[in-house]
């Protein structure tokens, strides 16, 4: 077995998930790498320094330029906010890392392209961590509609909610609250929240071709945690968007962070013309199917337990009828990831794969702008 040597720059909520995936994978799954936490990169070296010991890191750093120079690195793991990933991802491209990133992939798709370039100019193996995809039952509904099982595809719909920045009092930027600091972020709900809506429901039914949108910001200005003063909310805190895919189905769109009552409702649904499915990230190991083949009084949606062995992923955990988590979602993109370095087929999504969710979230925003609809550019 080879060693994968991981360099972790970022240690908040998505490093810890990130490096639990990478503790993980060699206990479930049989390949060819095996993952070593070689190094954790951080500004503050004594946070840096705790969460290095805490998950078993060799090393530190508190400068990531030098963690990229390091010969005893194969990988680079991007934990950062997102107006870092950029500079990090060139940098590692041109020493020949391997890099995985955070989403989105940047701060715009102008910043996207020159970063899929950068990694395939060098040819080092990359992709983005849009977790959701690695749901067992999300991963079931895709075989479902590859198969042709719901037919012709109408509509789509997908909504994430959360409830988190609703007081007024909260401040913005800083290492906690930089999602709020749209120097830091680029953009709200549509970066942080829609973006995973886009990339699971365009693996699932194709490009889209346009966007019609509407953002909202609740509170104008809030405190910096940086400056100390009072400054404009540049983010989005709600949007809303319909779209044509290039299949000719429509798709409906919603994330805010001012749901009350909801702290991660990450939902979607689609209907074609022989079948339904819809999944609910509350109830995630679960997939509901309505087939308009049923007939007689017991016709209606089901509730399919995604939790045996012929379900994907599963055959790699537990007996059948026990559940997987969030966590789970992370030890399987990893798990992907390596394989797609022994079989030479890059594992999804890739750069190029997540500048199109970079792109349609650049449309989304330009057309609450405009007020009008708009292409996205390919």
């Amino acid at each position: 077995m080879k060693n994968l040597n991981i360099g972790m720059i970022g240690y908040g909520f998505m490093g810890r998930a990130h490096t639990n995936g990478y503790k993980r994978v060699n206990d479930f799954f049989k390949l060819d790498y095996r993952p070593v936490l070689k190094a954790a990169c951080g500004r503050d070296a004594v946070k840096v320094k705790e969460f290095a010991d805490n998950w078993g890191y060799e090393s530190i750093e508190t400068d990531w330029k030098k963690l990229i120079e390091r010969k005893d690195i194969d990988c680079v793991d991007v934990c950062t906010p997102n107006n870092m990933h950029r500079e990090i991802c060139l940098a590692a491209a041109k020493a020949g890392k391997m890099i995985l990133c955070e989403k989105p992939l940047a701060m715009s798709a102008e910043e996207g392209v020159e970063m899929c370039e950068a990694v395939e100019k060098a040819g080092v193996a990359n992709m983005v961590w849009y977790n959701y995809r690695r749901v067992p039952a999300v991963t079931f509904a895709k075989q479902l509609i590859d198969e042709g099982r719901l037919g012709k595809i109408f509509h789509v719909r997908s909504k994430f909610l959360q409830d988190w920045t609703i007081s007024a009092d909260l401040p913005q930027g800083g290492a906690a609250l930089w999602r709020l600091d749209v120097a830091a972020a680029g953009s709200g709900v549509t970066g942080d929240l829609l973006a995973h809506c886009i990339d699971t429901c365009i693996w699932l039914n194709g490009l889209i071709k346009d966007v019609s949108a509407v953002t909202e910001t609740f509170v104008k200005e809030r405190k910096h945690t940086l400056t100390g003063k009072i400054e404009k909310v540049g983010i989005d805190d709600a949007c809303i968007f319909n779209c044509h895919f290039d299949n000719g189905s429509l798709g409906n769109f919603e994330s805010t962070r001012y749901a009350r009552g909801h702290k991660a409702q990450y939902t979607f649904e689609v209907n074609g013309e022989n079948a339904s499915l819809s999944w609910d990230l509350h109830d995630l190991h679960r997939l509901n199917y309505f087939d308009y083949k049923d007939e007689g009084p017991l016709r209606g949606w089901k509730s399919i337990h995604i939790s045996d062995s012929d379900h994907p992923y599963l055959k790699h955990w537990w007996v059948p009828g026990l559940n997987l988590g969030y966590e789970h979602t992370f030890v399987h993109q990893v798990a992907d990831f390596i394989e797609g370095l022994q079989s030479g087929k890059p594992a999804s999504p890739t750069f190029r794969d997540a500048l199109e969710t970079q792109r349609i979230c650049d449309a989304v925003l330009k057309s609450a702008k405009t007020k009008q609809w708009e292409n996205v550019g390919r």
